[in-house]
């Protein structure tokens, strides 16, 4: 469990060491914040940091950290240092950036802050990519735990309407309606830190059930060097793409704004957005240190997780759950199958109206105008949600989509805090170094994933995947990182010489 460990301490020495280099590169200082001048009383108020924090960590992890972990466990320990440097040098300055940059912009969605530092073109690109993420992932989030509600509810003896996804799914919905309409104290500030919490504990118990079993034992990465997934599926990009929240995710730049709009000090950010990044990333190595732990190891690849995950996600987190600290660990993953992505989903719902607001120039302190957006929002929410429920909507290929679509809005956040700190004359390779990367990253995967390009290139034999193009489409990711960062350096120059002249 050595490595494990080490990746643990490095986390933990990560948010004070580099999250304060991070901080003091952006530079907080003591001018008012948009929660303190505008105060609406709906979407800027004023909050403590510690519920600040609470919130912000369940905003951006849900699931993320423990699907996308338990996924990454395929290919053994060696994604336990994705996470660790993922989360240190790239996800936590993402979500960092993307929440003071906001509340360096009056709160404003991510949409705007990027067109703000790239350009109109970027700009609508964003708007239109934001709005419809943020309604997939909110409708998902929705279908989701509707089907699993119903699963519990039959597995308890019910019959009749409560084992119907539609009754649950309304329901949902509903609560969906609420929590994006009304003021994000009533509901999202006063219950969810309470989740947050047992996202938190959840994670303890799991970590110390292995720990004081003598039959799990943490694999080293230094014995394990190298793929062990099943599938034999390349670790780049493929396990950077499929660890995602765990390790960095353009999704939490979406959910930032929303806690941006609630700081009362600009010093707060260090916790707030650094703090809660490094927490999901301790979060994603426990769940993929069990992934490692827990189940059988066949020649050298993890034949007995990819078992667990086959019969289904939620079936594994309560599979670990039960393993590590039994009927209490399964109320956990209970609440955390069911409550987790539900919490993602109300606030995706509630980006996608101020990302909206903000495009629009639509005021939100009056009932009317909330309105206007809310019930367009949520109606294409049902729309789809319902849809899906009766069979009429298929999501399975559009969701396959999400895992490269969030990773490249990571790249293009990145990219946009590179401009920033260029602009405010700072040093900006914290930003770029990790934007190159993501550029690599994001490439490499939509040229070589069968959902993208990788029908054309790959190798098939009777309709299945036999071998990976990784001969193009390797050079391809690391001539386009080189692109964008040559794209970004002649952008630098030419800003300078415009000011010079």
């Amino acid at each position: 469990m050595i490595s494990f460990l080490l990746c643990l301490a490095l986390l933990i020495i990560g948010y004070f060491v580099y999250g304060k280099i991070v901080d003091n590169t952006f530079g907080p200082d003591d001018r008012e914040t948009p929660a303190v001048r505008i105060n609406d009383g709906v979407d800027y108020v004023v909050m403590p940091q510690w519920k600040l924090f609470l919130v912000q960590l369940l905003n951006i992890a849900g699931l993320g950290p423990i699907f996308g972990a338990l996924q990454g466990a395929l290919w053994g320990p060696v994604v336990f240092l994705w996470i660790t440097f993922g989360t240190i040098f790239a996800g936590g300055v993402h979500d960092y950036f993307s929440g003071m940059m906001s509340e360096r912009n009056d709160g404003a969605s991510i949409a705007e802050v990027t067109g703000r530092y790239l350009g109109p073109v970027m700009q609508n690109i964003m708007r239109v990519f934001s709005v419809v993420l943020l309604i997939m992932v909110g409708t998902v989030f929705a279908v989701g735990p509707a089907g699993l509600i119903v699963t519990l509810c039959k597995n308890g003896g019910m019959s009749g309407l409560l084992t119907t996804t539609l009754f649950w799914l309304i329901i949902i919905l509903a609560y969906y309606f609420i929590a994006t309409f009304i003021s994000i104290d009533a509901i999202i500030g006063k219950i969810y830190p309470l989740f947050g919490i047992c996202l938190i504990i959840m994670a303890v118990g799991v970590i110390f059930g292995i720990f004081t079993n003598p039959a799990y034992t943490i694999p080293e990465i230094w014995d394990h060097f190298g793929s062990m997934h099943p599938s034999g599926t390349p670790i780049w990009s493929f396990m950077f793409i499929t660890v995602a929240c765990g390790a960095i995710s353009g999704f939490h730049s979406t959910q930032s704004p929303l806690m941006a709009r609630c700081m009362k000090s600009e010093k707060q950010g260090h916790f707030v957005f650094y703090g809660a990044m490094v927490s999901e990333g301790v979060i994603a190595l426990i769940w993929a240190a069990a992934g490692c732990a827990l189940y059988t190891i066949t020649d050298g690849k993890m034949v007995g997780l990819a078992e667990a995950l086959a019969a289904g996600q939620s079936a594994a987190i309560y599979d670990v759950c039960l393993k590590t600290m039994g009927k209490v660990g399964v109320a956990l993953a209970m609440i955390g199958v069911v409550i987790c992505p539900i919490t993602s989903g109300d606030t995706a719902f509630r980006s996608a109206r101020l990302t909206l607001s903000d495009w629009l120039k639509i005021d939100q302190d009056s009932y009317a105008n909330r309105l206007k957006l809310c019930i367009p929002v949520l109606g294409v929410g049902a729309f789809l949600g319902i849809g899906n429920a009766l069979g009429f909507i298929n999501y399975t290929v559009i969701w396959r989509y999400f895992s490269w679509t969030n990773q490249t809005l990571a790249m293009i956040v990145l990219w946009a805090a590179s401009m920033y700190l260029f602009k405010e004359k700072k040093n900006f390779w914290i930003t770029a170094v990790p934007a190159t990367f993501m550029s690599a990253v994001s490439c490499t995967y939509f040229v070589l994933a069968p959902e993208c390009l990788g029908k054309m290139i790959n190798t098939y034999a009777d309709g299945k995947l036999v071998a990976y193009n990784t001969a193009v489409a390797y050079p391809i990711g690391i001539v386009f990182a080189i692109a964008m960062l040559a794209l970004f350096i002649y952008a630098t120059k030419k800003n300078t010489e415009k000011k010079a002249a």
